[in-house]
């Protein structure tokens, strides 16, 4: 049996979103592991591709993740359309395993609405899913404590679509530029793209290609600069708030569509809107901003007016915590989602339609061959928690897997983190603040 502090030294953390370390999630004690397979964002299809071709590998992290947390169950939750997936791995789960068919909706991948939809449990706001009794992962993360003990983590899945030659979803060493696994994917086919990491709902814009895919990057979208997807994140601020404050008319869609209001927390974007006429100076009228799940339906899907109620909550919520101000014991309402969660869910290819993503190709093959790079950039902070502290030299030797940057250590206990290894052999060329580069031996 691995330990907790093995995955942490093997460097395992959360796949995608912001790269919780794993081995802390896994010290705790649950009934029930569920692993993440929703892939709920548009065109991103890495997750169904690592299950087809790493089966064993999931099954194994998630007896693994189960046997550390106590638990007695382990459920997929997978999206029921995605038939040829789930009889792949179906055959393959072992006892007290099961999958769980999801609908075809946005966000199914938000952990508070899978603990739902498999479990029937509903996470407090501000809560975990330790506190209803389970433990989430995603489906790289199992993967990766499957191979605990034989590996490290020096790699990454990550997906390329939209305006490229070939969608696919590619195996690439850490630290690997993004422009080279757009270059994997035959290029991009459009004059003067705009480039969107992470995801078309909850990514970002990346202008610089030289930047590295990190553990926590789970696919590259390229898209017309004119796109509505880019357009939109590239709002600022003034902007936001101008358009919000003079147009919005309280019609309060995007709280009523609103995952997280219709699992009973007291999160309503319509009140954070309003606040804006108050130059958001009501803070106290807009607490329940900080339970925000950041997942852009409101801005994107049901606003009518094309305003961005997301950004106003994530303004508000980044003053509250400035203000250290917290709501405690908020109101709750469990019974909601019994009562409106599946007559309110926005279905996938609705929000494709609607954001302008139906043209392209909605499909992500494996090429499961390595993709070889001369020079990678390790970031030092991966994860939450503290950046690792380099155990290397600039002109030292490294070879793949073996450790180059360390949790820092307070008072003898580690920081919250996971150790960071190298992905590729050769030569440590630079070490500063934020990054280690490494570059390639020369055969």
């Amino acid at each position: 049996m691995i330990t907790v502090e093995q995955i942490a030294a093997a460097g395992v953390v959360g796949a995608g979103g912001a790269g919780f370390p794993t081995h802390v999630k896994l010290s705790g004690k649950a009934d029930t592991v569920v692993i993440n397979a929703a892939e709920c964002e548009p065109l991103l299809h890495k997750d169904k591709e690592l299950i087809l071709h790493r089966t064993e590998m999931l099954v194994e992290g998630l007896a693994r993740a189960m046997q550390l947390v106590g638990a007695a169950r382990g459920i997929v939750g997978i999206k029921k359309k995605y038939v040829h997936v789930t009889e792949t791995l179906r055959p393959k789960l072992a006892a007290k395993m099961e999958i769980v068919p999801l609908d075809d909706a946005y966000p199914s991948g938000d952990e508070f609405i899978l603990v739902y939809e498999s479990l029937g449990r509903v996470i407090p706001p501000g809560g975990i899913p330790l506190a209803v009794g389970a433990v989430v992962m995603n489906v790289e993360t199992a993967c990766n404590v499957a191979a605990v003990g034989i590996k490290t983590v020096t790699e990454k899945f990550v997906s390329v679509a939209g305006s490229v030659e070939h969608p696919c979803t590619l195996r690439v060493s850490l630290g690997t530029p993004l422009n080279e696994c757009i270059k994997a994917a035959g290029g991009t086919i459009i004059a003067d793209p705009a480039f969107v990491v992470g995801g078309a709902m909850m990514g970002y814009i990346e202008t610089d290609l030289s930047k590295p895919v990190t553990k926590t990057t789970g696919g590259v979208l390229v898209l017309p600069q004119n796109h509505f997807i880019v357009q939109r994140k590239q709002w600022d601020w003034k902007k936001t708030a101008r358009i919000g404050r003079t147009a919005c008319d309280q019609c309060s869609f995007c709280t009523e569509l609103c995952p997280r209001n219709l699992l009973g927390h007291p999160i309503e974007p319509h009140r954070a809107m309003r606040s804006l006429g108050f130059n958001l100076s009501a803070r106290s009228d807009v607490p329940g901003t900080i339970f925000c799940c950041e997942c852009n339906l409101c801005s994107y899907y049901s606003c009518p007016e094309g305003l961005d109620p997301k950004n106003v909550c994530t303004e508000n919520k980044r003053r509250l915590l400035a203000d250290k101000q917290r709501w405690e014991n908020p109101p709750f309402r469990p019974e909601r989602p019994d009562q409106q969660m599946r007559n309110r869910k926005t279905p996938t290819t609705r929000l494709i339609q609607k954001i302008g993503l139906a043209g392209y190709q909605n499909k992500g093959p494996l090429d499961d061959r390595l993709l070889e790079v001369q020079n990678v950039v390790l970031p030092l902070r991966q994860h939450i928690g503290a950046a690792c502290v380099p155990i290397v030299q600039p002109g030292n030797t490294v070879h793949i897997g073996q450790p180059i940057a360390q949790r820092p250590v307070t008072n003898g206990k580690p920081a919250l983190g996971a150790d960071i290894h190298a992905s590729i052999s050769g030569t440590v060329t630079e070490i500063n603040s934020e990054n280690i580069r490494i570059t390639a031996s020369i055969n």
